[in-house]
């Protein structure tokens, strides 16, 4: 087996740095071995940071630079050609979420793993908290019996990225920011989404310069999984007052809440980073454990062949649940997952 693992970071915005930083020193088996990026002036400031060569696009990556594996951070609607390039390449592939705008993308880039047989992991970092790793291994050894109801929530301090406001390239918040909800809750209840109703709102975008006629800041979304378990997720962005996720389980003999930091009947914070009890002024801070470790965890299942903790099927199956999502809000109705989404 091999000991070093050389990675190339396809896309050097907020996410894709947190990577290359992590792959820079954090662990030890990994090297950073380029970074590509198709703004020169982003792509040559991280390049002069990291100090790795930059490249423009991934084909002349392939061309000019060694390295086993990709991580991809570019967005969302590139995500399925750089991932079958990459497969193509025989470079295993860690994919940040959501894993793609399609279910038609998912498959098409899992099928292109497989066949090529490198690992496909995709980025829910909750997955790797070490809170929320806990809050599953108490769920699974039936302390709080079994889980009846679920909750999940994110909110950002600032808008999402401006090509992120369309629909149709990015499917929305639901997707850019609550694609971790959506895996967090399927994987801490053990249960499939079966259903989903959802309501949008806006109430800042104008404001701050949105256009989008599609674009919402507010979400709130119905759950009902295959075990009866029901459930909701939350999102906002812009928030404003910080970075904050958490998450509640009901179980039949117990609650567990992840993410709360101690009792209090009111809680009113008015700035980031401020209040009666402090919050994570970003998502880089709030999970940068869990960052550092999902990247160590791709590296060793490609270099032991063991198949990723976060695979293809999980990334599918948050897409899956965001497009019915969107599809409930935009036709007024609960939807079944299994519909698919709206294209």
């Amino acid at each position: 087996m091999k000991s070093r693992f050389r990675l190339a970071v396809l896309g050097v915005g907020r996410v894709g740095m947190v990577h290359a930083r992590n792959a820079t020193g954090s662990i030890p088996s990994v090297e950073l071995a380029c970074v590509v990026d198709a703004d020169p002036e982003v792509g040559n400031k991280a390049g002069a940071e990291l100090g790795v060569p930059v490249f423009p696009d991934l084909e002349q990556a392939l061309s000019g630079a060694a390295f086993d594996g990709v991580v991809i951070t570019a967005p969302t609607f590139a995500h399925a050609e750089l991932a079958v390039l990459a497969a193509g390449a025989g470079k295993h592939i860690f994919c940040e979420k959501p894993m793609a705008l399609t279910l038609e993308e998912c498959d098409f880039m899992a099928g292109a793993a497989e066949k090529a047989g490198v690992v496909f992991q995709v980025g829910f970092v909750r997955r790797f908290q070490p809170e929320f790793v806990e809050a599953k291994h108490r769920i699974e050894a039936g302390e709080i019996g079994t889980p009846m109801v679920v909750k999940s929530l994110t909110r950002g301090p600032g808008l999402p990225p401006a090509w992120a406001h369309d629909l149709r390239r990015s499917n929305g918040m639901l997707a850019e920011v609550n694609s971790h909800d959506f895996d967090c809750v399927r994987w801490l209840v053990g249960s499939e989404i079966e259903r989903v109703y959802a309501e949008t709102a806006n109430f800042k975008g104008r404001e701050r310069g949105v256009a989008a006629p599609d674009f919402y800041d507010n979400a709130v979304v119905s759950l009902r999984f295959a075990t009866g378990a029901i459930g909701t997720i939350d999102g906002t962005c812009p928030a404003d007052y910080g970075y904050d996720a958490r998450a509640e389980v009901l179980g039949t003999e117990g609650l567990l809440v992840v993410g709360g930091n101690r009792a209090m009947p009111l809680l009113e914070i008015r700035s980031r980073g401020t209040g009666e009890t402090p919050t994570f002024a970003s998502w880089p801070q709030r999970f940068e454990p869990g960052y550092r470790e999902e990247l160590a965890a791709f590296v060793r299942a490609a270099l032991s062949g063991r198949a990723p903790a976060v695979g293809a099927g999980d990334g599918r199956a948050a897409v899956a649940a965001v497009r019915a999502s969107n599809t409930s809000w935009l036709e007024g109705r609960p939807v079944l997952v299994a519909e698919g989404g709206a294209d």
